[in-house]
């Protein structure tokens, strides 16, 4: 049985991170996650407007994440619910839809690994401040 996450246990876990904090930049319809001053999530309601063939978006909450690019790969070829980055750089970012069909445990794996993406690009002294903390 698959035990599934929505967009408040997202959010949540998300916001658990050393760091965190959210804003608004896009507009109040999507909330973006930031450690100190570098995004690593967005999170929104999918419209059903958005250049998605399949239409999988509509209805459901997505979630952003930057992804290693052979990783990012993999994930899409794994789960149907995990694309390319919607509005982002596709080779580096993936949008997952919360439609249930994903694990939380691999949700949350991908939040972590997004999260410790964003982070190992920070200086030494960024990075320091914020593993301390995991």
């Amino acid at each position: 049985m698959t035990i599934s996450i929505n967009e408040q246990q997202v959010e949540h876990y998300l916001l658990s991170k050393p760091e965190t904090s959210l804003y608004y930049p896009f507009g109040d319809d999507v909330k973006v996650f930031r450690v100190k001053t570098k995004m690593f999530a967005t999170l929104s309601l999918g419209k059903g407007n958005e250049k998605d063939t399949d239409n999988k978006m509509a209805g459901h909450y997505c979630v952003n994440l930057k992804c290693d690019p052979d990783e990012a790969v993999m994930l899409r070829d794994i789960f149907a619910a995990v694309i390319p980055g919607y509005h982002m750089n596709k080779a580096q970012w993936n949008t997952i839809i919360l439609d249930g069909s994903i694990p939380a445990g691999e949700i949350e794996r991908m939040i972590d690994n997004s999260f410790m993406l964003v982070v190992s690009k920070m200086t030494k002294k960024d990075q320091q401040s914020i593993l301390v903390h995991l």
